[in-house]
């Protein structure tokens, strides 16, 4: 049996899930949580196949824990003593390797890479394009290590897929001496999403990845769309760092760089105060005063102008790089939507193709509309560009490229 840990670490928690490669089922999924801050807390989720039922029918039961956790490596301990207690065993199930999530890989990883000192020192390194990610990412990898000292840990990195673009997609307009020097460029992120996405949509559809013209969109409380052609990413939304692009919860996505100059010069605002403005205090939240689309919705039923003008922006923005990537690719065969606000708002999808129609794309309103979940087709049977709706599985992905660069 083949067995995957997958870690995804932040500043003060981690998520993992623990999954049988041979068939693809997560054995088991948790959440260790508030670490450092005193009282942390522990979820943790395992899935088994009822006994008396058919082993495709899983069930789940969850145990939570309340514990000081001061730091990661104490709550990789609680995570060790959850699956002890809780199952499934990890002498029954020992992981084959162990795979992260790293945000920021530069122009440096551009495939899942075993984790060497080296790779931790570049990790570590590349702190500073991912100052909020990239640290946390590290101390995962540290923990984890201790954890598990025996297998191999392996890295897969949010901008690998996106290492594809071409030099004019990730070039910016600056000096290219300055640019250089400081590693300015577009590196493009969610890019295990988007990979996924794209092959779980060729493969849906019956086509070659190779023939296929795609568009994707990731729609959560960060956002973000790439162009895929072939399987390889040729343009996508996200910059030098996920703040451009699109409009997301909190996240203003693309603004004139002058905002920025103006507001030092007239509102006496910091690169502290406008690095606070610009990913945490814009997007639907700095229009509307939400940042979760359900509220927003609920604002817009209830009337409230700011929501209403919140959903038209973040819809234009959809419209805007949707007609981009549209010339760019020079057409499309399919276009996915992925992601919370992806996946379970059939207004938005509706909403950003509804201008397509010159370009041969048809929303079926009834499968549109539909509360079914998994893989579907949304657009209409006349449609000449396919529509879909992919739940996405970075965890799936990141242990399949695991696996894959364990055993190479």
């Amino acid at each position: 049996m083949s067995v995957v840990l997958v870690v995804n670490s932040g500043s003060s928690s981690f998520k993992y899930q623990l999954i049988d490669m041979d068939t693809e089922t997560v054995l088991a999924s948790g959440l260790v949580e508030r670490i450092g801050e005193g009282n942390g807390r522990s979820s943790h989720t395992v899935f088994a196949p009822p006994a008396d039922g058919p082993a495709a029918t899983f069930t789940n039961a969850t145990y939570e824990r309340e514990l000081p956790i001061p730091d990661h490596t104490a709550g990789f301990a609680v995570m060790l003593e959850a699956f002890a207690q809780n199952g499934p065993s990890l002498e029954e199930h020992p992981p084959t390797a162990v795979g992260h999530r790293v945000v920021h890989g530069g122009a440096r990883f551009f495939e899942p890479t075993v984790i060497t000192p080296l790779v931790e020192m570049n990790i570590d390194e590349l702190s500073v394009l991912a100052p909020l990610h990239n640290p946390a990412n590290l101390a995962g990898i540290v923990a984890a290590k201790e954890a598990f000292p025996d297998v191999p840990h392996v890295a897969v990195f949010d901008t690998a897929f996106h290492q594809t673009l071409p030099r004019a997609a990730y070039t910016y307009a600056i000096d290219s001496e300055l640019a250089a020097s400081h590693r300015i460029r577009r590196y493009g992120f969610h890019g295990t999403s988007h990979k996924f996405v794209s092959e779980t949509a060729a493969e849906f559809v019956g086509r070659p990845l190779a023939e296929l013209k795609q568009i994707v969109f990731h729609l959560g409380n960060g956002a973000s769309v790439t162009a895929i052609d072939g399987g390889r990413s040729v343009e996508t939304s996200m910059g030098l760092t996920p703040l451009e692009g699109l409009v997301m919860g909190t996240r203003s996505g693309d603004i004139d760089p002058a905002v920025l100059f103006h507001l030092a010069r007239r509102a006496n605002m910091s690169i502290d105060d406008l690095d606070d403005l610009l990913n945490k205090r814009s997007g639907l939240l700095g229009l509307s005063g939400y940042s979760d689309y359900r509220d927003i919705r609920a604002a817009i039923l209830r009337g409230e102008d700011a929501a209403i003008l919140a959903f038209e922006v973040y819809v234009h923005r959809l419209r805007g790089y949707a007609g981009a990537y549209l010339a760019q690719l020079g057409g499309v065969d399919v276009i996915s939507f992925t992601a919370g606000v992806g996946e379970n708002t059939p207004l938005v999808r509706a909403a950003a193709l509804e201008t397509l129609g010159f370009a041969g794309v048809e929303i079926d309103p009834a499968r549109n509309e539909s509360a079914d979940r998994g893989i579907r087709v949304i657009s209409a049977d006349s449609s000449r560009v396919i529509v879909l709706v992919v739940p996405t599985n970075e965890e799936l992905e990141i242990a399949r490229q695991t696996l894959q660069a364990a055993a190479s």
